[in-house]
This record gives C-alpha cells, sequence and structure tokens, in this order.
C-alpha cells in the first residue's frame, strides 16, 4: 500500500487526451510528485519498461489499446502485477465503477476530476 505522502509518490498517467495529462500531471508535480506520462497505453508500456511507479492513473479509453487491455498486460508482467492501478475515466455511467473494481482496478475517479478532490481521490483509492 502506497505511503500518503506525495513527495514519496512516482506517478505513471497513461491518457490520450493532452489535456488531462497536462492538468494531472502538473497539479500531482506541483504537490511533489515524480510524474511520468504517457499518451497512448504502448508508450505507458515503454515507461514502464523503465519507470517503477508507486501507482498509475489510466485512462480506460483510448484509441488502438484501451485501457482495459493494458491494465491486463499491466498484471501479466512480474514487476507490475502488484502495482496499484486507478481508472481515470469519463465512464461514469450507473454501474461503471462496479465494473471496473470487479475486474481488478484499485480505484476509479471520473473525469473530468476536480482538483479540490483530486489528492483525496487517489488516496481513498490507494486505501
Amino acid at each position: 500500500m502506497p505511503n500518503h505522502n506525495v513527495a514519496e509518490w512516482a506517478i505513471l498517467i497513461v491518457d490520450d487526451d493532452a489535456g488531462n495529462l497536462e492538468v494531472a500531471s502538473q497539479f500531482l508535480m506541483f504537490m511533489g510528485a515524480q510524474v511520468r506520462t504517457a499518451n497512448s497505453a504502448e508508450t505507458g508500456l515503454a515507461e514502464l519498461d523503465k519507470f517503477e511507479p508507486t501507482f498509475i492513473l489510466l485512462d480506460l479509453s483510448m484509441p488502438k489499446t484501451d485501457g482495459w487491455e493494458m491494465f491486463k498486460l499491466i498484471r501479466e508482467r512480474p514487476k507490475t502485477a502488484t502495482t496499484p492501478v486507478i481508472a481515470l475515466t469519463a465512464h461514469a455511467m450507473l454501474g461503471d465503477e462496479e465494473k471496473v473494481l470487479k475486474a481488478g482496478f484499485n480505484g476509479y475517479i471520473t473525469k473530468p476530476f476536480l482538483l479540490t478532490s483530486f489528492l483525496d481521490d487517489i488516496k481513498r483509492c490507494l486505501g
């Protein structure tokens, strides 16, 4: 379970939306975290070859390889099999959160996320 001290966090954010990547990464870096970003699952998986994050924020809807498939690939890798993964998604219909958690994600944060509660939402997801 990750420490709740943001300055000790190393985060990989994977999202195909440049605006979402920018806002989340800038905010978390401002709060003291080390952040790497990827705009696709393929780039995100390449980052995981050279970087061991405390946790991963993962968009579910991306072209080519979506977040669901990337999540499976993350879990298949011995190095990241237990790394917490939080779904960061615009899917906010009734039942979506349950589907995400049932699939094994460690948490679920809807977009657009609110900066006023973003850290608390992440900490809640991390337990």
